[in-house]
């Protein structure tokens, strides 16, 4: 399995935690947030991993490099003008060449992704969600799902405290099909590629877990996320 770390986002709620760095340049108890996902990739085996840039682009290819120093193989994409989570992919649709997992690059977590991989297998899934309890909805997309865990409506953030509090945790497993359902230029999973997957009825299931995930893409929270690691340090 290979996999994207999605970097290219300006970072604007934590220029104010440090404005000279990317923001998954921003250490996390003594790490880099990119390089804890790296090393949660490695972990599970995925050792092929291809990263999106655009905001201090430079930054971030200069301190990963080639990936060997973390063990793994980086290919990169920069995206003079951005092109959204799902948009993204586009440039790496010859590389995804099998099933791949896609990570948010400002989600922390201690996720079992060989787990994720068995309950996306099981249920023949075109692609598969991480999704938990949030205490924060009101800036969360949620998501919604049927008694067999089929995703049945995501909600874009915010403002969405009238839809529940099992939020998106930008997380997935997803098949090369997934192509069929980009459109050309900007895209975003969740208000364009998920929508149309519900609306075709197409497999799109939500893996329900309460182990460790934090969106580490605001001030407080990325200090609520550095105690936390270094806790368990």
């Amino acid at each position: 399995m290979k996999g994207i770390i999605l970097s290219a986002g300006k970072g604007t709620r934590v220029t104010e935690v440090n404005e000279k760095l990317p923001k998954l340049l921003i250490p996390l108890a003594g790490k880099p947030m990119i390089v804890w996902n790296i090393e949660l990739c490695k972990k599970y085996g995925i050792e092929d991993i291809a990263i999106n840039t655009h905001y201090m682009a430079d930054k971030i290819k200069n301190y990963l490099g080639d990936g060997s120093q973390f063990g793994v193989k980086i290919k990169y994409s920069y995206e003079p003008n951005l092109l959204g989570t799902s948009g993204a992919l586009s440039n790496f649709k010859d590389f995804f060449n099998e099933s791949f997992v896609v990570i948010s690059g400002d989600i922390i977590s201690q996720l079992n992704i060989n787990k994720i991989k068995g309950f996306h297998k099981k249920h023949k899934s075109l692609a598969t969600l991480v999704v938990h309890k949030t205490n924060h909805p009101e800036d969360s997309d949620i998501v919604q799902m049927n008694e067999n865990n089929m995703i049945t409506k995501v909600i874009h953030k915010p403002g969405n405290t009238d839809f529940g509090d099992l939020g998106n945790a930008a997380f997935y497993i997803i098949e090369p099909k997934i192509f069929d359902y980009l459109p050309e230029g900007e895209s975003d999973f969740i208000k364009d590629v998920f929508p149309k997957m519900i609306s075709t009825r197409e497999s799109l299931y939500g893996y329900k877990t309460d182990e460790f995930i934090k969106d580490a893409g605001t001030p407080l929270r990325i200090m609520e996320v550095d105690e936390y690691l270094k806790n368990i340090k």
